[in-house]
């Protein structure tokens, strides 16, 4: 049976409170070899360690996600630095931009959204810097703001891959991310009959240049949609992926879990 990675799922959300034991052992009898469990905030960094400590396959990134930057505090880099040297600590994220919910959307001002974004921006550098101090890759959300989400990371690249995470964007787009030493990972939106233009990503990106996740409990792919994602369905996200780029699940498997266990080194 091919075996595959769950590269993001939030296995310490509430909605796996009742069962998380039932989920990572069906992602197992699914295939599912390894699940990297990401933190939003501290608190959340640090369920997604005690989860790692907890199940052999369960790996943790440590980071604070932009939609809630505005509940951070001044300053994240010490104790982010110490949850970093946890040594099943993968990655340093969720961290990035995101624009989507801007306050102007719900009757703010412009100048409450640029201290939004000032606010985003320095969250987003300060994971960066961890990041680069403690020698390990970034998973960026970008939502609504590619640009400056990719502007900020530029300086970095030369010490921190990052991997925008639930990538939805152009070929285009894909291409100035692989070009600045990065990654892409798609989720079960490329099964939606509406996601053409992902699935259009999807093929125009390298076997390995790409990984794969659910980031669940969110975005379930066919047949599961508008039910409870769990990292056992990346099988189902899996064999449309390889439909879209005519290989053979084995050689899908192959590709993207050598691509995961380069950019999360402490995978192995």
């Amino acid at each position: 049976m091919p075996h595959f990675i769950d590269t993001h799922a939030h296995l310490d959300f509430p909605d796996f409170a009742e069962d998380v034991e039932s989920v990572v052992e069906r992602a197992a009898a699914a295939g599912i070899e390894r699940i990297v469990s990401i933190g939003t905030d501290l608190d959340s960094s640090r369920r997604a360690i005690a989860l790692a400590e907890r199940f052999p396959g369960v790996f943790a990134a440590v980071g604070w996600h932009p939609g809630h930057a505005e509940e951070a505090p001044d300053s994240i880099r010490e104790p982010l630095l110490e949850l970093a040297r946890h040594p099943k600590v993968v990655a340093i994220g969720e961290c990035g931009i995101d624009y989507y919910r801007l306050p102007t959307k719900n009757g703010g001002t412009p100048e409450d959204d640029a201290q939004v974004k000032a606010t985003q921006r320095r969250l987003f550098i300060e994971q960066l810097e961890v990041a680069a101090e403690v020698g390990l890759n970034a998973v960026v959300h970008t939502r609504e703001s590619f640009e400056d989400t990719l502007e900020i990371l530029q300086p970095y690249a030369s010490r921190v891959r990052a991997v925008f995470h639930c990538f939805v964007g152009t070929p285009a787009e894909m291409q100035r991310v692989l070009a600045v030493g990065s990654l892409v990972s798609f989720t079960g939106i490329a099964t939606f009959k509406n996601a053409a233009t992902v699935r259009e990503t999807l093929a125009a990106t390298p076997l390995d240049r790409f990984m794969l996740e659910t980031d669940c409990p969110y975005l379930a792919p066919i047949p599961y949609r508008g039910k409870r994602c769990e990292p056992a369905y990346v099988r189902d996200l899996a064999s449309v992926v390889a439909g879209v780029h005519g290989c053979s699940l084995e050689t899908l498997a192959e590709a993207t879990s050598r691509t995961a266990r380069g950019f999360f080194r402490r995978l192995s």
